[in-house]
């Protein structure tokens, strides 16, 4: 082999390289789909490409591999909407041999241009200039907030349940609507974690056939501030101290709780983001809100006023805090790793599509709240999400930059039938979008990037600017003209043009000031601690504790428990407890609300689909691990096995050791056998391997046992595993399961994880 490389490269030396046959594209799409296929059979999700790797260094040339089976581009449209007819590949890189940007095949790519091999690298080197300066601009300005994101392409379906309330044909009866949806990280950097306590995006864009529709909300319905002019200061002041650029993608210090102590408009959205709404388990249990007042109109010209809510079908769970903390650092993907193994195992994330509609009136308020106050909700006790359609992501990006980075959202990108409202979070928003795309994506032409071309004709008299891609033919972007024969024309009602709505502006005197009705910054936010359950506002205690405890400022801990005994005395009660601190009496009377029992994640029963589930083995297949997880797989949940060590045992193959496995990754755990130590169980060499000498079963199992149990996650056991649960010391405790076959230990297991977590299993001092 080595002679053969050395011939090759004298060859490539004097430009005598033959040529060589290339193969054919239908052979290498049918070897990767047979891969793709063969992926899906396992139901092992994660492999990084279609290809089937070799040892060898392939030599043979042959076209560029098709994606994953998962995953999916943009449409392949013009840079005006008009669909190309080009295959999804089309955007991506052509042909068989290496080039330059110009198409210019190449013949080396490892050795600069140079008088001799010794010599000096000659300027006039192309390649090297091309290539190095590329490397030099390949980053972008990430963005301002919610830099760290995830995306994944799918379809939303309409019920036509709203086709009364607006003209927009998107939510007619069964229409389809290609979207792109991205989630997102607020405060964190690109390089930061997923699963850091913060809030998180989820915006939407709709491709709809009359212009492309962005639904840009977050997991939390309320925002910290009512006025877009404070914007930047509440960012400011949550994100890392601008001295030491420390801590990163978290609010607990010093600037973010001054903020929020002396703005109390903020203290709604913290109570959320300190509740376990602040950790979710994953994007596809995470709920999302249009946070806004939206206004509808409909072909009668008739308006309504609406909320907008997205509602997880697998339901809203959440991490528990020790988690959150564990997989930041065991896997700080851990968020968009769980998307993307999700789609490409085929358990498809859904949502429905809610809207909670109100009367258009003059106060536009409901039930004395102001519904143009971002930082109030109003129950769905008193308004029900009505469904309207939904929502189906099926597709991961092919290439993460070219999509979820590139992607750019805007609030102004409305269909015929939406309009926004007065709400003044919402109008500086409108601003702020635009604006920070031209820094991010280098000019006005960003629509033209793939991933935002919208999917209807484009005619809009714009020229010229930096990444113009599109071809514009005629002399006249002016109207009216007659050089071009008229075009374009303006349209009207027949051909369904954008209406603005014509809202009365009631007379009044400008002013920088809020209506008397954005002044009540508490009531909700005790509604929000009193809808909790027991379990959920222990939570809540332990987040405010734990935050405020990391400020170093004891007049800031001071002021926010002023804020917390407004909300509720128990509470802060509670949070000065912990911080070794006196409990403030309440500066106004405590407010008595009605809970809301919608506000809280539990109580309720979910689907399984594409759960996690772990199942331990020992150096032999024991009995009834094949069908446990085949069962697993026909319920549409992910068997992962975990064993000694890699490889294939009996007749199944581990995805997992003891080695590389840690419980955070899993919804719930199975235990088939009782392996003892493996040779591997040396705490030199693995810390988790640490523990007393007389055990019998491998440590690093028992610390999987231990802290499953302690995030209060379902543990089943059959044969020789169920002496682990005695090892540990939890047999008998809730949601701890121990018979005699794997089947009946499956269908127990099964049942818990319709709740997602055993909370029974601890007491709480909470009512």
């Amino acid at each position: 082999m080595a002679g053969i490389r050395q011939t090759l490269t004298e060859r490539k030396e004097t430009g005598m390289v033959p040529r060589k046959p290339v193969e054919k594209v239908e052979d290498v799409v049918e070897n990767a789909a047979a891969k793709v296929a063969d992926a899906l059979s396992s139901h092992v999700p994660g492999a990084p490409g279609s290809g089937t790797p070799t040892v060898e260094e392939v030599t043979i040339p042959h076209d560029p591999l098709p994606p994953k089976g998962e995953q999916g581009t943009p449409d392949t449209r013009t840079p005006t909407g008009a669909e190309t007819g080009a295959a999804p590949t089309a955007n991506g890189q052509q042909g068989a041999y290496l080039t330059t940007a110009q198409g210019a095949r190449l013949r080396d790519t490892d050795h600069s241009l140079k008088a001799g091999p010794r010599g000096p690298v000659l300027l006039q080197d192309h390649h090297l200039r091309e290539k190095i300066t590329h490397f030099d601009h390949e980053r972008i300005p990430e963005r301002v907030v919610h830099a760290r994101g995830t995306g994944a392409h799918g379809s939303f379906t309409s019920y036509g349940t709203a086709a009364g309330l607006t003209r927009a044909a998107f939510l007619k009866k069964d229409a389809q609507t290609p979207v792109f949806v991205r989630f997102s990280t607020v405060l964190g950097s690109r390089g930061s974690a997923d699963t850091v306590r913060d809030t998180r995006g989820f915006a939407t864009k709709f491709y709809t056939d009359e212009g492309t529709f962005d639904l840009v909300g977050n997991n939390i319905p309320v925002f910290f501030i009512q006025d877009a002019i404070k914007f930047p200061d509440i960012i400011h002041a949550a994100k890392p101290h601008p001295d030491r650029e420390i801590p990163q993608a978290q609010s607990a210090h010093d600037t973010f709780w001054d903020f929020v102590s002396l703005h109390t408009e903020a203290q709604h959205h913290t109570i959320w983001n300190m509740s376990d709404r602040g950790i979710p388990r994953s994007f596809r249990t995470m709920e999302g809100f249009g946070v806004h007042t939206f206004r509808l109109i409909n072909n009668a010209g008739e308006t309504v006023l609406v909320k907008f809510h997205w509602k997880p079908k697998l339901g809203v769970h959440s991490l528990t805090w020790e988690e959150a903390q564990l997989i930041c650092g065991v896997d700080p993907d851990f968020h968009r790793r769980d998307l993307y193994d999700a789609i490409e195992a085929g358990a498809y994330p859904e949502w429905e599509l809610g809207l909670q509609v109100f009367p258009d009136t003059p106060e536009e308020t409901f039930a004395g709240i102001d519904l143009l106050d971002p930082t109030k909700i109003v129950p769905e006790e008193l308004a029900e999400v009505q469904p309207v359609g939904r929502l189906v992501l099926n597709r991961t990006p092919t290439n993460f930059f070219a999509e979820t980075e590139q992607v750019a959202f805007h609030l102004g990108n409305l269909p015929p039938g939406i309009d926004v409202t007065n709400d003044p979070l919402l109008q500086g928003r409108l601003f702020s979008y635009v604006d920070t795309q031209l820094t991010r994506l280098a000019g006005p032409n960003f629509p033209q990037i793939p991933i935002n071309r919208p999917h209807a004709p484009v005619n809009d008299m714009l020229r010229d600017g930096f990444h113009q891609q599109a071809v514009h033919a005629g002399v006249a972007p002016y109207r009216p003209n007659s050089l071009d024969g008229g075009n374009p024309f303006e349209a009207g009602d027949a051909e369904n043009a954008f209406v603005d709505v014509p809202v009365r502006v009631a007379e009044a005197p400008k002013i920088r000031a809020n209506p008397v009705s954005f002044d009540d910054h508490f009531s909700q936010v005790r509604l929000f601690w009193q809808s909790m359950s027991p379990v959920e506002k222990e939570h809540i205690i332990a987040a405010y504790t734990f935050e405020l405890g990391k400020c170093y400022e004891q007049a800031i801990k001071q002021r926010q428990l002023q804020c917390l005994a407004n909300v509720d005395p128990l509470l802060c009660e509670q949070v000065a407890a912990g911080l070794g601190m006196p409990v403030p009496e309440p500066a106004q009377p405590v407010t008595e609300v009605t809970p809301s029992p919608a506000l809280s994640q539990m109580g309720q029963t979910w689907p399984a689909d594409g759960r996690i589930v772990g199942i331990v083995i020992g150096d032999e297949e024991p009995d009834g691990v094949a069908s446990v997880r085949e069962a697993l797989i026909a319920a549409g949940m992910v068997p992962l096995i975990i064993a000694p060590h890699g490889g294939t045992i009996g007749t199944v193959t581990a995805q997992r050791t003891f080695a590389t496995a840690r419980s955070v990754e899993f919804d719930a755990l199975l235990l088939a056998a009782a392996p003892p130590p493996a040779p591997d169980a040396l705490p030199a060499r693995d810390a988790k391997a640490a523990a007393a000498d007389d055990v019998t079963v491998d440590p690093r199992v028992l610390l999987m046992v231990d802290e499953a149990w302690r995030h209060a996650k379902a543990i089943g056991a059959w044969g020789d595993g169920a002496s682990v649960l005695d090892q540990a010391g939890i047999i008998g405790t809730p949601g701890v399961i121990a018979t005699e076959s794997g089947p009946e230990t499956l269908d127990a297991v099964e049942r818990f994880l319709g709740s997602h977590r055993v909370w029974q299993r601890f007491s709480t001092s909470m009512v």
